[in-house]
């Protein structure tokens, strides 16, 4: 798959990136801009817009493969890669497909192998009400939910991005609802790992109900990587770059060095 299927937003110096970053079901990549720009300037960033979401291809296939393909053809050399709730689920799949691309993890809040019934659940939800009568409802519905540790200014910043108008004059994300269905679907799927070697570290979110980093997921890569594997509990809900920019940054950096 090439990689003009994914609008890339790309941050810091312009060198070859030493940063994948992969946002979650429903996002974008520009939801990276303030951890890139504020807290690691002197990084070089990949930051796409998954497909069927932002302004990426909104053609199916909608499957973890299609975006690890997609994910794959835009770096050419081992990458730290970053990862949070489903873009954890890619990341994974990522290292699972092309290790050789990917110099380790960083798991934010990573949502995988979920209750199938629970993601039966999310997807009806949608369905039912996928859009907004006007914007004050949007940001009320994020800053109510798992945003609302995240400062006013970059509540907005997401509404001025990924907030849109449909042609009967209600309010979305800019995303395909499709395509969300079939991710819904494909945060059921099992666990992939990576390989054994590949330094790993997991952020739960300890105020996530119910929780997205699951017992299974973290047992299982516990004891697949070994000494390679780093759980950390973080307080915060589930948006952890946006939450903790200034956290999430030095880990990240930590990871690089």
């Amino acid at each position: 798959m090439s990689a003009e299927k994914l609008h890339v937003h790309r941050y810091g110096p312009a060198q070859p990136p030493r940063l994948l970053l992969i946002h979650g079901s429903t996002g974008h990549g520009q939801r990276w801009k303030t951890l890139a720009e504020q807290h690691l300037p002197e990084v070089a960033v990949l930051a796409p817009d998954l497909l069927g979401h932002g302004r990426s291809s909104w053609s199916a296939p909608w499957t973890l493969d299609a975006n690890v393909e997609a994910l794959a053809s835009l770096v050419d050399r081992p990458t730290l890669v970053v990862g949070h709730s489903f873009g954890g689920a890619l990341a994974l799949n990522l290292a699972a497909a092309q290790p050789e691309l990917v110099s380790g993890l960083v798991l934010l809040d990573p949502a995988v192998e979920l209750d199938g019934e629970w993601m039966r659940d999310i997807a009806d939800s949608m369905m039912a009400s996928p859009d907004y009568p006007d914007r004050a409802e949007a940001r009320a519905e994020k800053a109510n939910g798992s945003w609302g540790e995240v400062t006013p200014a970059e509540l907005d910043r997401e509404l001025d991005e990924h907030l849109v108008e449909l042609p009967g004059g209600r309010y979305g994300w800019r995303i395909s609802i499709p395509a969300m269905m079939s991710y819904w679907s494909e945060l059921a799927r099992p666990v992939a790992l990576p390989r054994k070697g590949t330094p790993t570290v997991l952020v739960r979110a300890t105020r996530t109900s119910p929780p997205y980093a699951r017992d299974g997921l973290i047992t299982a890569l516990s004891g697949h990587l070994g000494p390679d594997f780093t759980l950390l509990d973080w307080d915060c809900d589930h948006m952890v770059a946006q939450a903790k920019p200034a956290e999430t940054a030095r880990l990240i950096r930590e990871q690089l060095a």
